[in-house]
């Protein structure tokens, strides 16, 4: 289960370089929540609004770190978008039941988080 977990993770990183909705839309979980530090735990409706429009400037993904612990997959990535912009970002994506229900994405926030439960605070995401 480990290997079937990564892959369905890297296959989440792998729509947004292909620009596939439809791909990533079919292995995340109807109770999808997102966090990050500009995101507090939005559901799946507003991922897609707010973060999936980013897939169109994404060009690569090159992978660090790839590790599953039970049903956490760590990921640590290096991507890069059409202007050449390079970023590396940790993430850990909860799978359960063939689907991934929260990712978590590491860049730096404060505890307590800033944005309300929920919500998220202005800016890029």
């Amino acid at each position: 289960m480990p290997n079937d977990n990564i892959a369905l993770v890297r296959a989440s990183y792998e729509a947004y370089v292909a620009k596939d909705r439809a791909a990533i839309e079919a292995i995340i979980a109807d109770d999808f929540h997102f966090t990050s530090p500009l995101d507090n735990r939005i559901d799946r409706a507003t991922y897609f609004a707010r973060c999936w429009p980013l897939s169109e400037n994404v060009e690569h993904f090159e992978f660090i770190h790839l590790v599953a612990h039970g049903e956490h997959v760590f990921v640590t990535y290096e991507g890069r978008n059409r202007g050449g912009h390079t970023f590396r970002n940790t993430e850990i994506a909860t799978v359960k039941n063939g689907k991934i229900r929260s990712v978590e994405v590491y860049f730096g926030w404060d505890i307590p988080h800033k944005a309300k439960s929920g919500g998220f605070l202005p800016g890029e995401p």
